[in-house]
């Protein structure tokens, strides 16, 4: 209040009819990834190559009409189009002949406005947007005059590989002539969709993913910048989840800071991104490896009510995969990553050391073809659970040329098969009982008859290559109601005793009666027997599938012709030990073989048309009647006894 006038003071807030001073409005917020955008060639981060080219061409003065930038999202395309219109056209207040060069020590008379995308002469156009030949014309009817203040007219052309056929044929003639005050710029994703005509005209060069190594190092650098604490285990996470994008680690970066209020921690990147644990995705390698159903489902489930998303732990176990396989063939190369936890890289090789490049192979293969299953299953936990159980029981599998080495040598191939719970009887300590699997068909079983009730599986090898044989052993608390998983099983092989069977196992096994099915002596005896049994497929696919190489009492060799079905062998298998009660090894073979049943029966049909054709009187009828044709030749039935002039008794007819 102003103490002579009375009248209120203009500086006093609050007052009726007048108002604060205005606060100046707070800049706008830039997100990390435009905020800290390279401006130099010294900025661009995992580009050495690129920038060393570019270096000695513009020292040389062999600059090129056309670049060509190709790489993956986020690696630096449009900057670095950017940073070449920059050096192309820099110029000092003090030096207007400064440029052209890749040296920008400080910002020229156009760095600021090219930048900042508003330079009149350098003009950028999205081809996702601008696909026509019209978009193509107006460059090229603009191309022809002078650039207004810059040194060169530069075009930079993002997503060029959107541009329609008939605007690529349009910028044939311009880009391969140019006028010497023009350069063009072309970044794409998709460099395959670009035609070869317009590749051809650019000098190419390839962005590289960033290594994570020095992604984190860049992210470390811009959290110091910004104040922010950061831990380095989720600077590691994040660089992962970018996969060498550097514009997908800031942008990541920027959500991890909002999400954990300014402190960036493993926790919240791992709730942000739906990450699992490291450290638990290798407790459920451990599990799954060891061939312990209940702990990996145990520990999926507690991943996965920790928000971790079944098929990224599935992502994560197969990365974890691949680099117990790196530690175990590469092993320099591996620990050389720095984006690897100390877990990671400890436990890691002490997997490596213990399991075999066989079973690290099938976890990759399995793993691998589970993941899309689980992105598109209805239920994925569901889903996620039962590739863990892929996982497990083909832990101890034989591979294809072992399975088949073991059949050619002569012995059996019996699969490992998780006993039943409780299952305690006949069992001694580190030789677990096991059944035969009852989908193992007869096409891997041995030739002898071997009577079911007798038949014994015993471990064949302690050098199984089942995890479980190398880790330590779990406590008796957690594995007394445990049976033993088939991936913590030796190898089983088949041991036949005397042939001493119980009466009543003879009666309730059929393969117990080797004497009671047919015999069969020949290929054409067990056609027979199919069409015996009814069986008219299969004696089908027998007569027209199968090139016989080998036939014995109890073992058939043959080729498989080509459209026949591939289980025919396992079909037959099963069907031979069934009608004749003992067991049969039906196995296929390379080797050329005997022609089909139905190829001979066509070639012997043909063979007696053409014997028919040449008899005289068949040639007669057929060139005095024309258009007549032989349809079937039959054997003429047997002439009957000569009985002489007696009638048979049952005849009426004297002239019999």
């Amino acid at each position: 209040m102003d103490e002579t006038s009375g009248t209120p003071s203009i500086d006093e807030p609050g007052l009726p009819g007048f108002s604060a001073a205005p606060t100046p409005p707070a800049p706008a917020y830039r997100v990390l990834a435009r905020k800290y955008r390279p401006k130099d060639f010294d900025d661009l981060i995992g580009q050495g190559a690129m920038v060393r080219t570019l270096a000695n061409a513009f020292a040389a003065g062999r600059i090129p009409q056309a670049w060509m930038l190709t790489g993956v999202r986020g690696v630096g395309k449009t900057t670095t189009a950017r940073i070449l219109a920059r050096g192309l056209n820099y110029a000092l207040p003090d030096d207007p002949n400064a440029g052209p060069t890749i040296r920008l020590p400080r910002l020229g008379l156009h760095c600021a406005a090219i930048m900042e995308s508003r330079h009149i002469d350098v003009l950028e156009m999205d081809a996702a947007s601008h696909t026509g030949i019209d978009d193509v014309r107006q460059i090229i009817d603009g191309i022809r005059y002078s650039p207004v203040s810059a040194r060169y007219k530069v075009y930079i052309v993002d997503e060029v590989h959107m541009l329609s056929e008939k605007a690529f044929n349009a910028f044939l003639k311009t880009l391969e002539e140019p006028p010497p005050h023009a350069k063009f710029v072309f970044a794409t994703t998709e460099i395959r969709k670009v035609p070869v005509t317009i590749l051809s005209r650019c000098q190419r060069f390839d962005l590289r993913r960033v290594e994570a190594g020095a992604l984190i190092a860049h992210l470390q650098k811009i959290c110091d910048a910004e104040g922010v604490a950061a831990e380095s285990e989720a600077l590691a996470a994040i660089a992962r989840a970018a996969e060498g994008s550097v514009r997908d680690s800031l942008s990541l970066l920027d959500q991890a800071i909002a999400h954990g209020a300014g402190h960036v921690t493993a926790e919240t990147v791992r709730d942000m991104l739906g990450l699992a644990d490291r450290a638990r995705v290798v407790d459920l390698f451990e599990a799954a490896m060891r061939g312990d159903v209940p702990a990996t489902f145990a520990e999926l489930r507690a991943q996965h009510e920790a928000g971790a998303d079944p098929a990224v732990v599935l992502s994560d176990l197969a990365e974890f995969t691949h680099l117990v396989t790196r530690l175990k063939l590469a092993p320099d190369s591996a620990r050389a990553d720095t984006s690897l936890s100390e877990v990671e890289r400890v436990r890691g090789g002490d997997f490596a050391d213990r399991l075999s490049v066989r079973a690290l192979s099938r976890a990759w293969q399995i793993l691998l073809k589970a993941i899309p299953e689980v992105q598109t299953a209805t239920r994925p936990l569901a889903a996620a659970e039962m590739a863990l159980v892929r996982l497990i029981y083909a832990a101890d599998l034989p591979t294809p040329d072992e399975a088949l080495r073991q059949i050619k040598e002569g012995g059996s191939l019996a699969l490992p098969v998780r006993a039943p719970a409780g299952t305690s009887a006949g069992t001694s300590a580190g030789a677990p009982t096991m059944q035969a699997a009852p989908a193992v068909a007869p096409v891997m079983q041995t030739a002898a008859p071997v009577p079911a009730s007798a038949t014994v599986l015993r471990a064949a090898s302690p050098a199984a290559p089942a995890l479980a044989r190398s880790l330590p052993e779990a406590s008796p608390a957690e594995a007394a109601p445990r049976p033993a998983p088939p991936a913590a099983m030796p190898r089983p092989t088949l041991v036949q005793p005397a042939p001493a069977a119980r009466p009543d196992a003879a009666r309730s096994n059929p393969a117990a009666k080797a004497e009671s099915g047919p015999r069969l002596r020949r290929f054409e005896d067990v056609v027979a027997l199919a069409d015996e049994r009814r069986d008219i497929g299969l004696k089908m696919a027998l007569e027209r599938d199968v090139h016989l190489v080998r036939f014995e009492d109890g073992r058939i060799e043959f080729r498989l012709a080509e459209g026949g079905r591939p289980t025919l062998a396992n079909e037959l298998g099963n069907a031979l030990t069934l009608w004749t009660g003992r067991r049969w090894v039906v196995a296929l073979s390379q080797e050329t073989g005997e022609a089909t049943l139905d190829a001979r029966a066509k070639a012997a049909v043909q063979s007696r048309h053409q014997g028919a054709a040449s008899h005289p009187l068949v040639q007669a009828v057929l060139k005095n009647f024309p258009g007549a044709q032989i349809v079937d030749v039959r054997d003429k039935a047997p002439d009957p006894p000569d009985l002489g002039d007696v009638p048979p008794p049952d005849s009426d007819d004297p002239d019999l």
